[in-house]
């Protein structure tokens, strides 16, 4: 094989792999694309955030993700520690831009709440959506029988209306 073989051979293999990166590049893209804004993946799971309450206590949200476009209804999904419920439940609130309650519910567990460990909860709630201002806040809070205010903590996921 002669040397301008050989230089020839090199730059094909170079471009074949360039090629061949561009393309993996495009497709990752493509499934990035895929997700749409509450989070929810075509054919895959996504994986939940983490949010830490002003207490150091992590929950797990999987829909909505942070600054998500919402529509009513909306599905909360996630995880919560077991000591975040009280008999299998949580309050939910989402407020609009100025702090006005617009839903609230509970969120129920949908496993085995008697636990330390993470259960995963879901929640769906129906509200109107605000005529003015296009953000808003979704309030995970833990539940709070006794009412003592060093027992409250809370988690906070920024949503955007559509």
């Amino acid at each position: 094989m002669n040397h301008l073989t050989r230089v020839l051979l090199v730059i094909l293999i170079l471009f074949g792999g360039f090629w061949l990166w561009r393309d993996l590049e495009v497709e990752e893209v493509d499934e990035v694309e895929k997700v749409d804004e509450v989070g929810e993946e075509q054919g895959r799971e996504v994986a939940p955030v983490e949010f830490i309450s002003e207490n150091g206590v992590v929950l797990r949200v999987t829909s909505p993700v942070r600054d998500a476009v919402i529509t009513s209804p909306l599905t909360i999904t996630g995880e919560a520690p077991g000591t975040w419920y009280f008999e299998a439940s949580f309050p939910v609130v989402l407020v609009d831009w100025d702090g006005l309650i617009i839903a609230q519910g509970y969120a129920t567990a949908q496993g085995e709440w008697t636990t330390d460990a993470f259960v995963p909860f879901v929640i769906t709630l129906e509200f109107v959506k605000p005529s003015y201002g296009e953000t808003g806040t979704l309030f995970l809070q833990k539940d709070n029988p006794s009412g003592l205010p060093e027992n409250d903590d809370a988690v906070e996921v920024p949503i955007r209306f559509e």
